[in-house]
């Protein structure tokens, strides 16, 4: 299926760009979340002329992103798991529960956003994971998981 994406979209292309998709995707994400329109003529016409707008938009979310990142940036957690005398913890520690901890001093953050490549975390110690703020925006923080008996 041939979409306008109106916003940029990782790995499939930015504002403005007529990409050709599976339909699955298209019809149960992209269009849904508001990111994309399908690629008919009155679409195109109707993207151009509110290109100027939707710039504007995107440009307004790339600052707010990057200002946010700024205050981010360096910044330590700590969650406290059950963990057994060898470090492992009872369960793990996912990004809702990092999501939740950073709600918790303030920074408001989906969990989609929060980046952990190696999966959940099952043992004490402190991990570098990824916060995706922006498609653009990726900021590292640390958290540290604290083991109590």
């Amino acid at each position: 299926m041939q979409i306008i994406l109106l916003e940029k979209v990782g790995k499939l292309g930015s504002l403005g760009d007529v990409v050709k998709v599976k339909d699955g995707y298209a019809r149960n994400y992209l269009i849904p979340q508001g990111f994309a329109k399908r690629a008919t003529e009155a679409n195109k016409a109707e993207f151009e002329a509110r290109r100027v707008e939707l710039e504007r938009a995107q440009a307004d979310k790339l600052a707010a992103a990057r200002a946010e990142s700024a205050r981010l940036e360096g910044l330590m957690i700590q969650i406290t798991r059950k963990a057994g005398m060898d470090g492992r913890l009872f369960g793990s520690v996912s990004n809702v529960d990092i999501a939740e901890a950073l709600a918790a001093q303030g920074f408001e953050v989906e969990r989609a956003a929060v980046r952990m490549p190696e999966g959940h975390l099952k043992q004490v110690g402190d991990v570098r994971v990824d916060v995706a703020l922006h498609a653009d925006v990726v900021v590292p923080i640390t958290v540290s998981v604290l083991g109590e008996q």
